[in-house]
Order: structure tokens, then sequence, then C-alpha cells
């Protein structure tokens, strides 16, 4: 062991080597053959192909398919069995040689890339097998993980194990996404993920169950194969990663067979898809752009490389009589075993450089085009048991790795120019010239209109500094002119004191009176214009005061408003007691109107009795007849006599015969029309009865008279005999093809009387329990009709619809199990959950009964648990569990919860023990 870990330390953890290359079988040369040329081979990764993305040529770097072997240890069937007998295989990790024993003394010696005994821990498995392919698809390549081997060899072990509970568990899967994500920088590059499973050659999406038909679309020009109806979903971290993983592996097919407790029923196949960008002095294609202009430079696109990895959780080999698969099993097991051969056709094909290599005889060797014979690096790992039982099976693993071993690939550079990112860098710029060019014209704008504010406040300024000057030189020049007049004046005084004895000065006096009289003039202005402001200003008082006028009126009104508003909220307040009163009073004489009717029930055949006494005509006779035989079929306690006289139901056809009670259906008369019909549902009551009914057209009349009769008697005998009828799978079908379960429906939603509703529940709750007429008698409203029915409240009625519901449950749960339906229950999309989890513990045993067997077969299919969490129902399937008094449905539910990993996972939350 020492010298296989220093091996193990000095050539295996290289970058591009799996193991050394000591093997006697011939192999092509490959650049990671040997661990020496690992630094070689990371300069040809980096430019030969990278050269080859430049001038678009189909030449690669050669890659071989690495093959490693991991042995698993000895479960304890095997110690038990096998105790007395060695293994059938030998390791010899140190040579990576295995020796496959034939006897005690001879065996078969082959030789690996690597070997990984019992005791190799998941870290070197990955570290061994899916490191190196991993780190090549960082580089741009595209790589392949894959396990092959007999069921329950440890193959899902390997890939997908998640180790929650022990992280040193965790499988190839898990690890290579953590060295992805620490590689990857998820703010420039990006890393996205699909999860499919191939069943039954049908590739169905595990992170979208309903999409269950997923098509292969391969370029006609490279043979690229893609999937673009898969969902890919964008990886932000690591346990994002894993929950989808976890989702995913709840929705992969699985089986319980001798060989594996757990065995998978479907190929697993992940793509994990790596985009990163890489600088330019690192890649062969921006050497080809010799221009180093800046203007060129800011043009230049982006370069990206796309990395694909796949890895591929095969379904086991099995021979059917050892693994004693049978029914839908064994066809898994067909189908698996053929895309496995197919795929070991290819391999064959591709090993011996045959011309023609069968790629299209099945979905798997078509996904797996690119990992063998195209430009993926692949890595295989192949599972083995030490059990001598599977002799046969170890050795058909091992040549298959054989094989595989001489299988080349061409490894090709994914590089290319990154023109949307280009694109986007080019709109971001444009955006940001757009928004600087509008900054700049806000900007501009904003400075003229400062520029034009201040222009107009300056010309403000100046036209008021203008007015204040002419008031000021307008106030002087009257204040000079005042003072003019007045020496003028005092100066007129003084000569006319002078000159009082006669004296004239005519000169001056004109003067004088000029002077005067422009005066006065100047006044008479000044106070015309002093009345005309007078004016306006009580004018402008005037209009106030009505417009406060109108404003009072105003308010006045508004206070009017509002007082009658609480008036009439008043009143509707009294209305609305008034009618909930009303409502009270209402259900209280429904009440007593269904306990009269029930009373009603007991006296029917009396009231049936009172009505032929007072029938006339030819009708006498019959009813007569029809009378004595129904008072014969209600009384079966009555022996038959000694001298051998016949039952009432034989005595019947001999005496009236099946075709003239039939016709009496049709009678115009009622009265007769009632007791044909109670005769017949009485007669439907004995199943070899039912055929003779069926074939004299019983059944084409009663579904007619549910269609034309108003008589609620009808409704409920016809009802009865109709749900008589549908116990037969054969009547079944014919009640749905001659629209039968429509006119329940219809019946349903005008019958009140609770037995009436009870027959009609009793006919659907029976349709419901066939697997062919799902669909059909859900489009045409039977669910609808029977969730419609529990108004009635009847114990008698919900019973029957409880049944229903729990058939159609039962149904849907067995068409999951065998793959024929998927998506979510019917009954759940057309709102019964509620109802179900309402009277799931009600206190009608026959009610409960129903809606606890109903409420587990929900359950049993995963994608109903989150709607029933969401309803309420885990609680209640929960109390089941525990407390139901039949064993087999406490049973039931104690395995659909322990079962079932999102209702594990949310009782954990809710901290709910069991």
């Amino acid at each position: 062991m020492a010298t296989t870990a220093s091996v193990y330390r000095n050539g295996n953890y290289s970058r591009n080597s799996l193991g050394t290359n000591n093997n006697k079988v011939e192999r092509p040369p490959s650049v990671n053959s040997n661990p020496k040329n690992s630094l070689k081979s990371k300069s040809l990764r980096k430019s030969a192909p990278a050269a080859l993305g430049a001038a678009k040529d189909d030449t690669g770097v050669p890659g071989r398919v690495r093959v490693a072997v991991r042995l698993r240890p000895r479960n304890a069937e095997e110690r038990v069995a096998d105790a007395d007998f060695p293994d059938c295989v030998e390791l010899q990790p140190e040579v990576k040689r295995l020796k496959l024993r034939k006897n005690n003394w001879d065996s078969d010696t082959y030789e690996f890339d690597e070997l990984l005994t019992e005791f190799a821990s998941q870290k070197r498995v990955y570290e061994v097998v899916a490191k190196p392919v991993v780190e090549s698809v960082l580089d741009g390549y595209n790589g392949t993980v894959m396990a092959y081997g007999q069921t329950g060899t440890g193959k899902t072990y390997t890939l997908g194990q998640l180790g929650e509970e022990d992280t040193a568990a965790r499988g190839i899967m898990v690890r290579a996404m953590e060295d992805i994500l620490a590689d990857v920088s998820l703010e420039t590059n990006s890393v996205s993920m699909s999860y499919l499973q191939l069943y039954m050659e049908t590739i169905q999406d595990l992170l979208n169950p309903t999409n269950d038909n997923i098509s292969i679309v391969e370029d006609p020009k490279s043979g690229d194969v893609s999937l673009p109806g898969a969902t890919l979903v964008e990886i932000r971290n690591q346990q994002s990663f894993v929950d989808l993983l976890r989702l995913g592996e709840a929705h992969r097919f699985a089986a319980n067979t001798k060989l594996n407790a757990e065995s998978s029923r479907s190929h697993a196949i992940l793509m994990v898809h790596v985009k990163k960008s890489v600088r330019g002095r690192d890649s062969v294609l921006s050497s080809e752009n010799v221009d180093n202009s800046p203007m060129v430079k800011s043009l230049k696109p982006p370069i990206v490389r796309k990395g694909k990895l796949v890895i591929v959780d095969l379904a086991g080999s099995e021979r059917i009589d050892k693994s004693g698969s049978e029914g839908h099993t064994l066809e898994e097991a067909k189908s698996i075993n053929l895309s496995l051969s197919a795929l070991g056709k290819c391999i064959n094909a591709l090993a011996e450089n045959s011309a023609h290599v069968p790629v299209r005889d099945s979905k798997l060797t078509r996904l797996l085009r690119d990992s063998f014979g195209g430009t993926a690096r692949t890595s295989l790992v192949i599972t083995i048991g030490p059990s001598p039982r599977h002799r046969g099976e170890t050795a058909s693993t091992i040549m298959f790795g054989q094989r595989a071993m001489k299988v080349e690939n061409m490894l090709k550079l994914k590089e290319e120019f990154d023109y949307k990112s280009l694109s986007r860098r080019l709109d971001q710029q444009l955006d940001k010239f757009i928004a600087e060019h509008e900054r700049q014209q806000k900007a501009f704008e904003d400075e003229i209109k400062r520029v034009t504010m201040e222009a107009q406040s300056q010309i403000s300024e100046s036209e008021r500094n203008y007015a204040d000057a002419l008031e000021k030189d307008k106030t002087k020049y009257q204040k000079e002119y005042m003072e003019s007049i007045k020496k003028l004046e005092d100066k007129w005084m003084m000569n006319q004191q002078k000159h009082a004895g006669g004296e004239n000065i005519p000169g001056l006096k004109d003067e004088s009176s000029n002077a005067i009289s422009n005066g006065k003039d100047s006044r008479v202005a000044n106070m015309e214009e002093l009345a005309e402001m007078k004016k306006k200003l009580q004018k402008e008082t005037l209009l106030r005061k009505a417009a406060e006028g109108e404003v009072n009126i105003l308010k006045s009104q508004l206070a009017g408003l509002k007082k009658s508003e609480a008036l009439a909220k008043s009143d509707i307040s009294k209305l609305q007691k008034m009618l909930e009163d009303e409502a009270c009073q209402k259900e209280k004489l429904e009440g007593e109107i269904a306990t009269l009717q029930s009373q009603l029930l007991q006296i029917s055949f009396e009231a049936d009795e009172t009505a032929r006494r007072i029938d006339k005509g030819g009708s006498e006779e019959v009813l007569g007849g029809l009378d004595s035989l129904m008072l014969q079929v209600r009384q079966p306690q009555i022996n038959d006599s000694g001298n051998g006289e016949k039952a009432p139901i034989a005595k019947l056809f001999e005496q009236v015969g099946l075709q003239k009670i039939l016709s009496l259906l049709e009678a115009e008369d009622a009265d007769v029309r009632i007791h044909a019909v109670k005769v017949v549902a009485n007669l439907a009551a004995e199943e070899t009865n039912q055929e003779k009914i069926v074939e004299a057209g019983g059944l084409k009349s009663l579904l007619m008279l549910l269609r034309s009769s108003e008589d609620e008697t009808i409704y409920r005998v016809a009802a009865g005999a109709i749900a008589n009828l549908a116990m037969n799978e054969t009547n079944q079908e014919l009640i749905m093809a001659q629209g039968g379960i429509h006119l329940l429906s219809m019946t349903a939603g005008n019958a009140k009387d609770p037995q009436t509703l009870r027959m009609i529940a009793g006919a659907i709750a029976n349709l419901c329990g066939n697997d062919k007429l799902q669909m059909k008698l859900r489009s045409e409203g039977g669910i609808k009709a029977l969730l419609g029915m529990v108004r009635c409240r009847h114990p008698d009625v919900l019973a029957q619809v409880a049944r229903g519901i729990a058939n159609f449950a039962k149904c849907e749960s067995r068409a999951s199990t065998q793959g024929t339906k998927t998506g979510r229950s019917l009954l759940i999309e057309d709102g019964v959950l509620p109802w179900i989890v309402q009277n799931a513990n009600n206190e009608a045993s026959p009610i409960r009964r129903h809606i606890e067997l109903a409420l587990c077969h929900l359950a049993q299919h995963e994608v109903n648990a989150k709607d029933m969490i969401s309803g309420g129902a885990l609680r209640e399937l929960v109390r089941v569990s525990r407390d139901c008094s039949r064993e087999d449905t406490r049973t039931l539910a104690h395995r659909t919860l322990t079962s079932s990993p999102t209702f594990q996972a949310e009782m954990r939350r809710m901290r709910i023990d069991h």
C-alpha cells in the first residue's frame, strides 16, 4: 500500500494523467498517457487547439478514453453466502493489473489505467477519475465522466452521493462542482446545469418532471448534440447545486430487486455548462488581430471558452434470473439492457476502427456521441463486485472497460468570439455617451435659462430704478411748481398792496393768472383719478363679499351631504343585520325541511301504494302485477314453497318479461314509470340480471329518464339502478360512452333529496374506480359533481363522496407507480384537497376511512407533496400513521411518510417526530 500511495502522489495528482501507462494492452498514443508529459500536454491544450479555432481546422489533440476499476467491498449478504469462497478478482494497484479468477489455479490478467480497491476513499476516486476531466472543462474542452457496471456495485454512490451526513462520502458530481465554482468567477463567467434521465428510451427532465419527452437535436454541420427542451438552471453557489441534485434524485425511477434494494431504472445524465472569459494574450484567436490601433482594440470582441461536463450514471446491467424482475420492472430491465448493448456495440466498432458505428441504435449512444470517438476528454470508471456468484457479470464489465480503452477521441478547444458581450459593451458605451450628451445639453439649457433670468432681473431692476427716479423727479418738479406758485402769489399780494391806489401792472397779472389756472387743472385730474380708484375698490369689495357668500352656501351643502351619508350608513347597517337574521332563519328552515324530507322517505312506499289504488284504465292490471312483484322483490325472506315455486326474479321474467318492463319506462303515466323504474332497480341489484338489462336497452332507457324526467323519485331510483350497473367494468365503459357521467352530474346539480344524492354519488364513486376512465370522468365534470354534493352534509352522501375520491386517488397512485401518469393529481387541481383535510378526522367512520385512504394514495406521488404540505394535509397524514384504527392504512401512511424526502424535510422543519 505504501508503494501505491507513492505512485498516486507522484503521478495521479497530475492535472492531465490518470496513472502510468504500464498496460500490456495495445493503446493508441495519447497526450495524457504519461505523467511525465503533463507540462507538455498542458501547453498543447493551450496552443494547438486554439489555432484550429481561428482557421476552422478539424484537427485536434488525441486523447484516449481513460478507464479506472473500482472494487466494491462485500456486503452483508455476500459475507454470509460466500464466506467459504475467495473473491473472484484480485487487484494489484502497484502495477495497474487485475486478475480475474477462473478457478483455484487459473486466472486471467488485465491492465487498466487505475485500480481502486475497496478501501479507496471518495476523494481519491474523484482525484484519479474526474479531476483531470474537470480541469480540461475549465480550460475550454468538453469532458465526460461515466460509471458502468452491474447493478448494486456502487455506480450511483461513486457519482451522485451528496454527502450531507458525511462530507467525506461526497461523490464526483458534488466534488466536481466545488472545483468549478472555486475556479470560476460568477461575476464575469457563468455555470449552468441540466439534469436528465433516459427512461424506457424517453428523455425526461429531472428538474421539471412534466417535461417528459425531450427531443435530441443534432447540428448537421458539426454533428454536435443538444437538448433544447431541457431545463437549464444557472448555478450561483454550491448549496443550490446540491438542492437541485436532491430534487432530481427524488424524481428518478428506482425499484427494489433481489440484487439491489434501490436499483436505478434509468440512466441519469448531468450536464454542466461552463462559460469563461479569456484574456486576449491567453488566446490564440486574439493573435489573429495584428492591428493594435486604439479603435480596433475598442471594437475587439472578448473571447470565451465554453466547456461542457457530462456525468453519466448508467443503470446497472442485470440478468433477469438473478434480479427477479417481473411485470413493469421486467420491461424496465429489458430497456436498460438494450441501451447498454447498443453502447457496447458502438464501443466495439470504435475499438476495431470499423467504418460504421451504430450510433443511432439508441438514444443513449446518440447522447454519448461526443464522449466516445468525439471531441471530449472521457474517463470511465467500471464498478465490480467481489462475489464469485457474479463472475460472469464481472467478466463482462471488465471486457467492456478493455474495449473502451482502445477508443481514441480528438480533443478540441471550444473557444470563440463573444459577439453578444461585445454588443452589450457597445450598447453600454452608447448609453453612456447618450447620457453624457443629455447631461451636457441639460447643463447648456440650464445655463441659457440662468442667463435669461439674470437679464430679466437686471431689466426689471432697471425699470424699477427708472420708475423711482421718474417719481422722484415728478415729486421734485411738483414741489418746485408749488413753491413757484406760492412765490408768485406772495409777490402778487405784495404788488397788490403796493399798488392799492389804482396802479395796474397788466403783464404781471396775466402771468399769475395762467399759473393759477394750470395748478387748478392738475388738481382736477388727480381728483378724477382718485375717484376712479375708489370705484374699482368698491367693486372688488362687492365681488369678494359675493364669493364669501357662495363659499358659505357650499359649506352648508357639504355638511348636509355628510349628515345624509351618516344616515345612509346607519340604514345599511340595519339592513345587513336584517339579512344576517334572515340567513340564520333560512338555515333553520332548511334544516327542518331536510328533517321533513328524511321523514317523507320512510312513508314513500306507502304513498306509492295509495297512488296505485286510484289508477284507472288499462294500467291497473299492469300496476297490480308490478305491485305484487315489487312486494316479492322487497321481501327476499319469503322462502320457496315445497312444490318448487320459482324465485321472485325468475317469476318476474316469466310472467311479465324484461322487455315489457323496460317498455313501461317510457309510459305516459308518471306512476307507471315510477313503478317500472323501481322494478328495474331491484332487478339490477342482482349481478345475474345486469347483463340482460344492458343488452335489452335498459341502461339507455335509464339514462333517458335522467335526461327527460323532472320527478325526484325517478331521479333517485334511476340513479340507484345505474349505480348497481356501474359495479361492472364493462357497464362502466358503456355508461361513460353514452354520456352517463354528464347526466349524473346534471342530475346532482338539480337534485335536493339526500337519498337521491347518495345514489348519484354512489354511481360516480363506482366509475371513479376504473383506471381507463380517469381523464374522461374528470373532463365531463365527475369530480366537480362529487365535490358539489357535499353541500347536502348528509352523512350517507358524504360517505359516497369520500369513497369516490378514494377510488380516484387509488387509480392515480397506481398509474403514477406504473409510469403512465405524471404531474399533479387531478383531485388537487380540481380543489378537492381542502375538503379532504377538513373531513380527515370526521366522526363518521365510513367517511373518515375513505378520506384516510385518499390521503395516503395522494401522498404516494412525490409531485403532490408540496401542495399537501401547503394545504395542511401533512399533519393529518402523520395523525393517520399514528392513530388510524385500520392497521393496513396506518402502515401505508407510515411507509409513505418515510419514503418521501419532501415530507421528511418538512417534518424536520416542523419538529414532528415520526
